[in-house]
């Protein structure tokens, strides 16, 4: 338990006799990307706002930062901090004064609080910006002062629900570093999004919610693999060994997309096993592939496929 950053058993929330939450369980190790995701009303804003102590569980047992979340609800908000969907900077402040009012809220001296909104000006690329109002700066500007709002209390676990919702697609990759950065540094990340991409590029580990049910769980790879339709392409320079390929491995089928009609699929899971054992079995044969390359389904095509509905996603 002293290496997750949480670890829930049973977590359910019920809204009179509507069922949100219904009995999950979340385990989020240290310093690492844990990206929730889900259809609009499956419950991840609703997770979020439990773990943060935000609104309060109906049932089951949640540790955050080791802290056990309903007997030490102080000492779980002293160790995170929280991101939500719509910024918490005041546009009427400049970007330094949010940083102080935040540092004043969390009790740090004068001079302290002075010295650590000058960090995070610098570490965020805001210090052109430090003496202009919040209202002046875009919304990649404003995503990343909220963020450094943040950090000034230095948390250990960081929820960041739909981060970067609305930014265009530079301001979402500069995110994306920013999140990588904080991980690297020893910071746990739990994050929703609706970009499937981003879950893809950031996750450790992904979970799949839907109905309040977690409905499957791994890393982005494992859960591409649950769905059909994972492919191997195999090239060859001339029809005599492609049909002898065909031969050897006893399955597959001409890529009907190639003019020249010398590519194979061979239904694969694209696993490392899988892959070694087909190349094994052609090499026993004397026979070779021009080229190779791996298809497997994406994290868009696991979502339709385990929720009937399409996830928004940035391409």
């Amino acid at each position: 338990m002293k290496d997750l950053a949480i670890a829930a058993n049973g977590l359910r929330k019920s809204y009179r006799d509507k069922v949100v939450l219904d009995g999950i369980d979340l385990t989020v190790p240290q310093g690492t990307v844990f990206a929730l995701l889900g259809p609009n009303g499956a419950g991840k804003t609703t997770t979020v706002q439990i773990l943060s102590t935000l609104i309060a569980a109906d049932g089951g047992t949640v540790q955050i930062a080791g802290f056990d979340l309903a007997r030490q609800p102080d000492d779980v908000r002293g160790a995170i901090g929280v991101t939500g969907q719509y910024s918490a900077v005041d546009k009427l402040l400049t970007g330094e004064e949010n940083l102080l009012l935040m540092a004043d809220l969390h009790h740090l001296s004068r001079k302290d609080g002075k010295r650590k909104a000058a960090e995070l000006l610098e570490r965020f690329d805001l210090v052109d910006a430090a003496g202009k109002t919040a209202a002046t700066y875009s919304g990649g500007m404003q995503r990343r002062l909220d963020l450094a709002m943040t950090l000034v209390g230095d948390p250990r676990l960081i929820f960041l629900d739909e981060p970067t919702t609305g930014l265009d697609p530079r301001s979402r990759r500069s995110m994306w570093q920013i999140v990588r950065e904080l991980v690297a540094s020893g910071v746990t990340i739990f994050l929703t999004t609706q970009y499937l991409e981003e879950a893809d590029e950031l996750a450790d580990r992904i979970a799949l919610l839907d109905h309040g049910r977690l409905i499957a769980e791994g890393t982005a790879e494992e859960l591409k693999r649950l769905i059909p339709g994972g492919h191997v392409s195999l090239r060859f320079t001339d029809d005599d060994t492609l049909k002898d390929a065909l031969g050897t491995l006893g399955r597959g089928f001409v890529d009907p997309s190639d003019d020249d009609r010398l590519t194979l699929q061979v239904p694969s899971d694209g696993g490392v096993a899988a892959l070694r054992e087909l190349l094994t079995r052609l090499d026993a044969a004397g026979i070779e592939p021009a080229d190779l390359s791996v298809h497997t389904p994406d994290l868009d095509d696991v979502f339709l496929t385990l929720t009937g509905q399409k996830q928004e996603t940035n391409r």
